[in-house]
């Protein structure tokens, strides 16, 4: 393998080939947690992997069989059922340290967040869906400043808790509900060992060729933690040193050499971008900053074989969306009509008839 065939391999990794039929949630689980603090640009993410309309993602969601929560990172993530609780077992506490210290600047220590929890589960007690300024409301606390940060700090910590997560739509509106009462709790817990190991594993296996940074950025976890969980799980992986880097990857798709042309038209914030510390092996460092900002917003991208060849944005209409491109190169221009190929599978994930400008 060369550095260039690492974008290829990603591709296989991440689902995106559609090699095989996967449901909504099997992409979520595949990937372990897909990040999704956009909502909308979130759901294609899981579309783009698989061939379910919007419609059936957002049912999918809405029965608790993907939970959308805080999770890995301080920020949204969508992740399996059958992943939540081990998952969150293992990430919340380093993720609560961010949300106490953001509490805390509004007179919320410990103490006064547990008893917050308190008033929350009797809100939502008897599968209750309530927005979060709903919840606000029926506990009287009153907004602090425009971006709202102590409510987004005390259902985050709720959430990281374990004790709410997304509840069904209302409307275009978020909503939370009691985990317990979307998903039931295993029997038996994951040693912290184990469940690094079993995040180790299965990052690197949907989203390999990965390095060690690479996973640690992802997971939050430090490289010196990260380097204990890639230790116990290697003899399971494959792995490859590029420019004296190693790079870890799953066995399934080791022998993968066959790569076909491929256009995306993929989301922002999408795994293909977001889940690698670097990210040379998808796109140019010179086109980074137009892709990508320094305080973390991902937009949304046009990927042709692997590789990064400019931007889209889309507006839904009433009946029809628009999409507007914008390409690094001049000469990408020429091959517009190849491309909007690749725009086919958003049409039909939308079930609405697409113009592009």
């Amino acid at each position: 393998m060369t550095h260039q065939q690492i974008s290829h391999y990603r591709l296989v990794s991440q689902k995106l080939y559609k090699t095989s039929k996967s449901s909504p949630q099997e992409i979520v689980h595949h990937l372990g947690a897909m990040q999704a603090q956009d909502y909308a640009m979130a759901k294609w993410a899981i579309g783009s992997r698989c061939d379910a309309t919007e419609a059936a993602i957002e049912e999918t969601i809405n029965s608790a069989k993907i939970i959308r929560t805080h999770i890995l990172r301080p920020t949204w993530h969508f992740v399996s059922a059958d992943d939540i609780y081990w998952m969150l077992d293992l990430s919340a506490p380093q993720v609560k340290r961010f949300t106490a210290s953001a509490a805390k600047k509004y007179g919320y220590d410990a103490k006064k967040l547990d008893q917050t929890n308190m008033a929350i589960e009797k809100l939502l007690s008897g599968n209750n869906h309530l927005t979060r300024d709903e919840i606000m409301q029926e506990l009287n606390i009153k907004k602090m400043s425009s971006d709202d940060f102590l409510s987004a700090a005390i259902m985050m910590n709720a959430e990281l808790d374990g004790l709410v997560c997304n509840g069904k739509m209302k409307g275009k509106q978020i909503t939370y509900s009691l985990l317990e009462e979307r998903v039931g709790k295993p029997k038996n817990k994951l040693r912290k060992e184990e469940a690094l190991a079993k995040l180790a594993k299965r990052y690197f296996e949907s989203h390999g060729p990965a390095t060690l940074p690479d996973f640690s950025w992802w997971s939050g976890f430090s490289p010196t933690t990260c380097k204990i969980a890639v230790n116990a799980i290697e003899l399971q992986l494959n792995s490859v040193e590029i420019d004296n880097q190693v790079y870890w990857f799953g066995k399934a798709i080791s022998d993968v050499t066959n790569f076909r042309e491929s256009v995306h038209f993929l989301p922002a914030f999408d795994e293909i971008l977001i889940s690698y510390k670097t990210r040379e092996a998808s796109i140019l460092s010179e086109h980074q900053a137009k892709a990508f900002t320094n305080n973390g917003i991902f937009k949304p991208i046009i990927l042709e074989n692997g590789k990064v060849i400019g931007m889209w944005k889309r507006t839904i209409k009433k009946d029809h969306a628009k999409i507007e491109t914008q390409f690094f190169d001049i000469t990408e221009n020429e091959k517009k009509t190849a491309l909007f190929e690749g725009i086919q599978s958003f049409e039909n994930y939308l079930g609405t008839k697409i113009i592009i400008e």
